[in-house]
């Protein structure tokens, strides 16, 4: 009876079944070992991605600098060429008003004949030559700073006109002490002084004896 019954039970299919369930479980792993690879591709797609994005970004960034970069060395020369518009229009302006001041200029030019006979009167130590140039009558000083007056417009250039006629008022005092030193610095710091301001208003051309 027992031997039937072991008979029995290791004959029955259900329980043979059961007892060879344990080999089926390598089928697991193997399912669980393809969803790790699956996880791992999605991991590196999702890297990709990352990176793809990331170059992306690099490279927008790298061409809007470029465009920036652009934009403002077009304003750069913009800008340049704008400075060299108004820069011309003044000299023209200037132009215009040198060339319409006949009456200024020839105040000037009597200025710059006046200095070279005082320079050659004092390199002479001939004072009372010098001071005959220079004059009781100084009207010509005037004159000449209606011409300054007019042709003057940098602060550069009204500098200068300071220079000259401080100057100038030293080199009539020199001369009437007869102080040989002091005749010379001032008359060689107010020809300096009226040639620099010559140079900057662009009257070279219009004066001789520069």
């Amino acid at each position: 009876m027992a031997m039937a019954m072991a008979f029995t039970l290791s004959s029955s299919p259900t329980i043979v079944s059961r007892v060879q369930l344990p080999p089926t479980i390598p089928a697991a792993t193997t399912t669980s070992s393809s969803s790790g690879d699956s996880g791992s591709s999605v991991e590196l797609v999702g890297r990709r991605r990352g990176l793809s994005a990331c170059v992306m970004a690099a490279l927008g960034l790298s061409l809007s600098g470029t465009g920036r970069a652009a934009i403002l060395e077009a304003d750069d020369d913009l800008e340049l060429l704008d400075r060299v518009k108004k820069d011309r229009q003044k000299r023209l302006e200037r132009q215009g008003l040198i060339t319409s001041s006949n009456r200024e200029t020839g105040y000037l030019q009597e200025l710059v004949y006046k200095l070279s006979k005082v320079g050659q009167a004092i390199e002479n130590n001939d004072f009372s030559a010098a001071a005959d140039v220079l004059g009781p009558n100084t009207d010509w000083v005037k004159n000449v700073n209606a011409a300054f007056a007019k042709l003057s417009f940098s602060p550069e250039e009204k500098t200068e006109v300071d220079t000259f006629n401080s100057s100038l008022e030293s080199l009539i005092s020199s001369v009437g002490k007869s102080d040989i030193e002091s005749s010379r610095v001032a008359f060689v710091s107010s020809a300096s002084a009226l040639e620099k301001w010559i140079v900057l208003t662009g009257l070279v051309g219009q004066l001789k004896g520069i």
